[in-house]
């Protein structure tokens, strides 16, 4: 493939490039650092596009962050304005929750108000990375100026693009992969839920009024040009994502992959980091094969899965769906789990609804890397273990994943035995033994 001349000086930039130049960038070093990995495996895998590091070259105050082959999980918290509910000191509050409570990233997902307000307010309040999904703010611009969403240019959309990478964006959801045949394809026969995604509809709906290929792929060189220059990581956004079980792994979707599976090769040749958009609903059988076909078809670039959700029926508990789903994807090769909240299919989240969110996803996140990563991941449940076994309540209440939570339900009452719980009391299974072999040895 050229590259033209624009993206050659780019190109030198990027972590990619460096990596395959056999550099080790501080990044690298940091994310290494991280990780307990040594930096030669950290530059190795990021020249292969096995782990992208997310940090635009103009974000100076977080801390660099690995995603991919062989780190740990990682988990990213959704915030963002709606239409009905704009409140940017809200939003901002929502994304320091997040990160309180152990989100890796925060994606601004904002809708209503001053989205430009939203988003710079965002990434000045935290120190982790911030995603976004441009199509939004360039789709809901051209709405409040021209009357509609399709009326939305392309010169929109990639301004808007560049916009959000002078702003210090890391990571941005891009959805090149809803073209037009698959779109025209799915006028024709639809499925049971249509597109859920929407980025994916607004896309879709411009294709249909505009009969023209969707920018994002016609364009992609450009946008290669662009992340270049940059630094951010492309995330390939699933616009075809199944939005009920009954639609799960079906041919749009797959069609959707493998257009996504090219164009994860292009950006590995432009030096672009990417990673890649998973299903969102999908029954538990479907996950292991849907995580593999993922990964084997963009081969082995970092999978971003949001849950997945296993069943359709559990609005209010969706963050315990998603949990179960993130699970079993992550057990089966996943990288990046997106938190659905108890919101999740009701409405906009609440403070309480990001923080057991972001719980529930880490539950999941770390029942995985136990078994992918031994050891090393298993660490804090081996000092857990010993506290329980030794009835060291402060222990096992500073390496419980929500301190605040466990201290709070071990303080409801006052107890007549400290040593033990309110569910066992002087009946503890841990204080009987000890005590009976204690007087056992005297």
């Amino acid at each position: 493939m050229i590259i033209s001349g624009l993206v050659r000086a780019a190109y030198m930039s990027t972590q990619m490039r460096a990596a395959r130049e056999g550099r080790e960038t501080d990044e690298m070093r940091i994310v290494a650092m991280d990780e307990g990995e040594s930096p030669q495996n950290i530059r190795r895998r990021v020249a292969e596009g096995t782990v992208i590091i997310a940090r635009n070259i103009l974000r100076e105050n977080i801390r660099p962050l690995g995603i991919g082959k062989g780190l740990r999980i990682k988990v990213n918290a959704n915030v963002g304005t709606s239409i009905d509910i704009c409140d940017v000191n809200l939003e901002v509050e929502k994304a320091r929750v997040a990160v309180k409570y152990g989100a890796d990233t925060v994606m601004d997902l904002s809708t209503g108000g001053d989205l430009d307000e939203v988003r710079r307010a965002i990434i000045k309040a935290i120190n982790v990375p911030v995603g976004t999904v441009p199509i939004y703010q360039a789709a809901i611009e051209a709405a409040r100026k021209r009357g509609s969403i399709v009326h939305m240019t392309e010169d929109d959309i990639f301004n808007i693009i560049e916009k959000h990478a002078k702003d210090g964006v890391d990571f941005m959801t891009i959805h090149c992969g809803v073209t037009k045949e698959i779109v025209n394809n799915l006028a024709r026969r639809p499925r049971l839920m249509g597109i859920v995604s929407r980025g994916g509809t607004f896309l879709a709906a411009w294709i249909l009024h505009n009969g023209e290929e969707n920018p994002l792929y016609k364009n992609y060189d450009y946008l290669l040009e662009m992340a270049a220059k940059y630094d951010f990581a492309l995330s390939l956004g699933d616009g075809l994502r199944p939005g009920c079980i009954f639609d799960s792994t079906d041919y749009y979707q797959v069609q959707e992959l493998l257009v996504i599976g090219r164009l994860v090769e292009r950006a590995r040749e432009y030096g672009v980091q990417a990673m890649v958009e998973g299903p969102g609903h999908i029954p538990l059988n479907h996950v292991e094969a849907n995580v593999r076909l993922a990964k084997a078809i963009c081969k082995d670039a970092p999978f971003y899965v949001l849950g997945p959700i296993v069943t359709d029926i559990a609005p209010g508990y969706d963050h315990i769906v998603g949990a179960i789903g993130g699970a079993l994807a992550g057990l089966a090769g996943a990288d990046f789990l997106c938190y659905v909240t108890p919101a999740e299919h009701l409405g906009l989240p609440s403070l309480d609804d990001v923080r057991e969110g972001v719980i529930a996803a880490r539950i999941a996140a770390h029942a995985a890397d136990i078994v992918r990563l031994g050891d090393k991941a298993a660490a804090k449940d081996l000092e857990m273990a010993r506290a329980r076994a030794s009835l060291d309540w402060r222990r096992q209440i500073e390496n419980a994943i929500d301190p605040e939570r466990a201290k709070s339900i071990r303080g409801r009452i006052k107890l007549k035995s400290p040593e033990t719980c309110s569910m066992c009391s002087e009946y503890c299974a841990i204080k009987i033994l000890r005590d009976s072999l204690k007087s056992h040895c005297l």
